[in-house]
């Protein structure tokens, strides 16, 4: 197999940026364009300016890439063990069949202490970040399997079937979140345009990942924003103002991943669905969610027992919460029952017209409004796996996996979950789309099963 990629090395980042601004019509006249046209404009100039500056170079693929631990050293260990291999097979003398084992010895214990030495170093790395731990040990137990005869179709028409057949067997329902709640005093009616620093500070604090949607490298992007900032600041503000999401920023590439290391690889149902986005349509949101989570934050409008998305909190909250309210319990010689449930394909099965409702419930209204609106509708995506991609699909229902905002609108989505436990008596701690409820009674009391019964006959109509 041949690969083809850009060579970067070669690229300067001044030039890059020289051709791009050439190509751009002034910050002035780009300022007065509207959201679709300028970030089609832009993205234009960025892709047309680096694929001249930086055309595709072809080179074969490895089989397997090399050793993080092997280096220049143990490279000519190597070479002085072929070569005493080659030594002895060519002339079977004892003496040389002594030298190659002795080389052969030397090179094993040498490779054993260098590839010990790099996890040990990977490990101290990783000491204070769980997730990179947990990547390192599962990357150790549980090697990659080979890639399974599945196509990108198989994955989309998996993924289309699950949400349909999910959406289909919830009861007919309008498409409101409930009841009207009594007017809020607080209301987020627009949201600020950000200035140049704000968003050179949005741009370069982002992950810089790559996927193919990406004109050019995000780190790359992010060496130049500089240059780019009167641009990137007027189309940003312009989408912000306008009430409006450009319609090139809501197309996905979505990626199947394993749900599990130890699952089947050649069953499409092991799969979940993760989406990757343009670095700039992730800026643009990072841009709303900053705003949006302070609204919210300031007026207490976030479920105090959602410890998914939240700053200050995590698994290791949620869990917290749930082994503290147990041990309450205990020391007040109440028993407890823990129910654990789990909501299938949560993200995807989003209604948009009960998001929207309820947003306005919590007092969104006017550009802000419109501006998630855009953001949910016209969106779509593709599936791409190993070297097929499947045909552009229409999205209607969800909130994108692996977007900045998803998450926060999933969990205020699903806010009024806990009202519902809450009417039982039940208490309850969420973390993303998993519910953890906990009910605490006396040993003598015959009417659990019964009250624990009708929380979930009312959780599952909600």
């Amino acid at each position: 197999m041949v690969l083809r990629h850009p060579n970067l090395r070669s690229l300067s980042p001044a030039t890059l940026s020289s051709s791009i601004l050439s190509s751009l019509p002034s910050a002035q006249t780009f300022s007065n364009l509207s959201p679709d046209f300028a970030s089609s404009t832009l993205l234009s100039s960025l892709s047309a300016s680096f694929d001249f500056l930086c055309p595709l170079s072809s080179r074969p693929a490895r089989s397997s890439p090399p050793a993080p631990w092997l280096d220049d050293s143990l490279r000519a260990h190597r070479t002085g063990r072929r070569a005493a291999e080659r030594k002895w097979r060519k002339t079977r003398l004892p003496a040389d069949l002594a030298s190659f084992h002795s080389l052969l010895s030397t090179f094993s214990s040498s490779v054993s202490a260098a590839k010990a030495t790099f996890y040990h170093s990977k490990f101290q790395a990783s000491a204070s970040n769980p997730r990179k731990l947990f990547a390192t040990f599962s990357s150790l137990l549980n090697p990659p399997p080979p890639p399974p005869p599945l196509t990108a179709d198989d994955f989309v028409n998996h993924f289309e079937k699950k949400v349909d057949d999910i959406r289909s067997s919830f009861a007919k329902s309008s498409d409101t979140a409930g009841p009207a709640h009594t007017a809020l005093p607080c209301a987020l009616t627009s949201f600020s345009p950000l200035s140049p620093d704000e968003i050179s500070r949005l741009v370069t604090a982002g992950r810089p990942t790559t996927c193919p949607l990406d004109p050019i490298p995000s780190s790359l992007l992010q060496t130049i924003s500089g240059d780019l900032l009167p641009y990137l600041t007027s189309l940003i503000n312009s989408s912000l103002t306008a009430g409006y999401v450009p319609s090139v920023f809501k197309r996905a590439r979505v990626a199947p991943l394993l749900k599990k290391p130890t699952l089947d690889p050649s069953d499409v149902n092991n799969y979940r669905p993760v989406s990757l986005l343009s670095f700039l349509s992730k800026t643009l949101e990072r841009a709303v969610l900053g705003q949006l989570s302070c609204y919210l934050s300031q007026n207490d409008l976030l479920d105090p027992n959602q410890s998914g998305f939240k700053t200050g909190h995590s698994t290791e909250t949620a869990l917290l919460c749930v082994t503290e309210a147990l041990r309450t319990a205990k020391a007040n010689s109440l028993s407890s029952a823990l129910i654990l449930l789990d909501l299938s394909a949560a993200f995807d099965t989003v209604n948009h017209q009960i998001l929207l409702s309820t947003l306005s419930e919590l007092g969104i209204s006017g550009a802000a409004h419109a501006w998630i609106a855009s953001y949910l509708t016209g969106r779509s995506y593709q599936v791409a796996w190993r070297e097929s991609v499947s045909a552009p699909r229409a999205l209607t229902t969800g909130v994108p996996q692996g977007s900045v905002l998803g998450p926060l609108l999933f969990s205020l989505y699903t806010k009024s979950l806990g009202s519902v436990i809450s009417s039982h008596g039940l208490s309850y701690h969420c973390y993303a789309d998993d519910t953890q409820l906990i009910f605490s009674f006396p040993p003598s009391d015959n009417q659990v099963a019964n009250r624990i019964s009708a929380c979930l006959a009312d959780i599952s109509v909600w």
